[in-house]
């Protein structure tokens, strides 16, 4: 990755935790709107951090989701 990606992913990680502490998922966008005023490449590369790590984030759970299913499927069964 680039310099711009590298930093934009760890920005994105931090907000993204920050957010979930603070209970505020508008301190994202608050965020991109500040890197957006000084650097449009590095508010992409924010954004696109953003976007992948929580979609990562859901299919891991609906993952997780599936396999406890098949668990007390397997159980049942039994």
């Amino acid at each position: 990755m680039g310099v711009a990606e590298d930093l934009g992913d760890a920005l994105a990680k931090d907000t993204i935790e920050a957010a979930e502490k603070l209970g505020d998922q508008e301190l994202i966008r608050e965020v991109a709107r500040e890197l957006a005023a000084t650097s449009s490449t590095s508010e992409e590369s924010f954004m696109t951090s953003v976007r992948v790590r929580l979609a990562e984030r859901r299919a891991r759970k609906y993952l997780e989701s599936r396999l406890k299913n098949a668990e007390w499927i397997t159980v049942l069964q039994q």
